[in-house]
């Protein structure tokens, strides 16, 4: 089953400059994309920009309403993805808990199958 783990993260977030990860941090973060990649899981992973440089199309019947961001009325955002190939939700889960980080919300998402 391939999943989506989702990095939420707020509107404050993004007009905070957070500082970089350590060089430590980095190389944990590399070390753990490296296992997933060996271990034939990881497929796919990405950080966005944040919503300033974005924009939401909103569809209601023929209508399409255009916004720009930055999307201060949400309570968390999509700061970032990884797409895996796991057996179970359970295997996803346990990969996710080995990632080197302190902080941070993720969620865990199956990607539905398309009908054949």
């Amino acid at each position: 089953m391939r999943v989506m783990i989702i990095a939420t993260t707020s509107p404050e977030s993004e007009t905070q400059s957070a500082p970089p990860p350590s060089p430590d941090g980095m190389e944990a973060i590399n070390h753990f994309h490296e296992e997933l990649a060996a271990a034939g899981v990881l497929i796919d992973a990405g950080r966005l920009q944040p919503s300033s440089k974005g924009a939401r199309v909103r569809f209601k019947g023929s209508s399409r309403n255009v916004t720009d961001g930055p999307f201060l009325e949400a309570k968390e955002l999509v700061g970032g993805y990884w797409i895996w190939q796991v057996e179970s939700m359970q295997d996803a889960i346990e990969w996710l808990k080995r990632a080197p980080f302190e902080g941070g919300t993720f969620e865990v998402r199956e990607i539905a199958q398309q009908p054949s």
